[in-house]
């Protein structure tokens, strides 16, 4: 089968189920694993994220949408060359990738096109069940679940009898957005609670002072898109009674796939740095003022 995914999270699963070599189209986005990134790119962002602050974007973003612009840009005649058999995209977030109510340019082929969206954990893994399931490995879907909830397990057993703590997940810096759907239910997981997240819901805009009020133990900045390099860089917190620190949102914490399991278990080691052992994954932390004498959740330094 030839497969076209317009969705990061679809080419990492496809992947996962052992059939990267079926891909045959990728969005921009796509970069996981790497030996997709040579392949040829059918949608692309119209708006230029990688030159614009996260202030910038929100606006550009704004406008589009509100303008009724598409986002995204699908090279039809590629498509058409490619001669894909599945089409895999999405119709959770139409500033994520392509949506599959694009129709009108889905039609340059007889392709089926299949969206993979999901608002938590589980249907994730539904997700990742029923792709199998059409791919024909049904059996490699059920150890890619079965590998993902040994990992998840093991972490709710290590945080299991610590006191949950306070955390706000920052999905998008400016302005700061709350976290919805997985993210949430990750953060309680690893022995937190969200203060301002909805699990299941979608994300919203907030602002620093709400998330100051909320008095949160910890702070993590994954802003949607950004690896922990940019969202350190682009980051400037006002004053926070906490600890900070930016994470590879856009490998382990956006993206519906398998990776979310690697994410909740450095969520664990960032809220309970005293039970959990770090994983590895990478992570920066944040200069934030504080008041003086105030207790700093992990007060570690990396």
């Amino acid at each position: 089968m030839r497969i076209c995914s317009l969705l990061p999270s679809a080419t990492e699963i496809v992947a996962e189920l052992g059939l990267v070599e079926s891909l045959v189209g990728i969005s921009e986005e796509c970069d996981w694993p790497p030996e997709v990134r040579g392949l040829p790119v059918v949608t692309a962002s119209r708006v230029e994220t990688t030159r614009l602050t996260s202030l910038e974007i929100d606006r550009a973003v704004r406008e589009a949408v509100g303008d009724g612009r598409p986002l995204y840009a699908i090279d039809r005649a590629l498509l058409e060359t490619l001669q894909p058999d599945l089409i895999l995209t999405q119709n959770l977030c139409a500033v994520c990738a392509v949506s599959a109510d694009n129709v009108s340019e889905l039609w340059a082929t007889d392709a089926e096109v299949v969206a993979l969206d999901a608002h938590a954990l589980a249907e994730i893994e539904e997700r990742i069940l029923l792709l199998a399931d059409l791919l024909g490995v049904s059996a490699r879907g059920r150890t890619v679940v079965a590998e993902m909830e040994a990992k998840i397990a093991a972490v709710r057993a290590r945080v299991a009898v610590a006191p949950t703590r306070s955390v706000f997940v920052a999905e998008w810096l400016e302005p700061p957005y709350a976290a919805g759907h997985w993210i949430p239910e990750m953060v309680e997981i690893a022995g937190g609670r969200d203060v301002l997240g909805h699990a299941g819901g979608p994300s919203y805009p907030t602002s620093w002072e709400a998330v100051r009020e909320a008095q949160p133990e910890l702070v993590v900045v994954a802003p949607c898109g950004f690896d922990h390099t940019r969202a350190a860089r682009e980051t400037t917190l006002p004053p926070l009674a906490c600890r900070a620190v930016a994470v590879d949102s856009n490998a382990y914490y956006a993206r519906p796939a398998p990776r979310l399991a690697d994410g909740i278990a450095q969520l664990a080691f960032l809220i309970h740095p005293d039970l959990v052992d770090d994983p590895g994954l990478p992570y920066l932390e944040l200069a934030t003022p504080t008041p003086p004498g105030a207790a700093i959740l992990g007060d570690v330094a990396r």
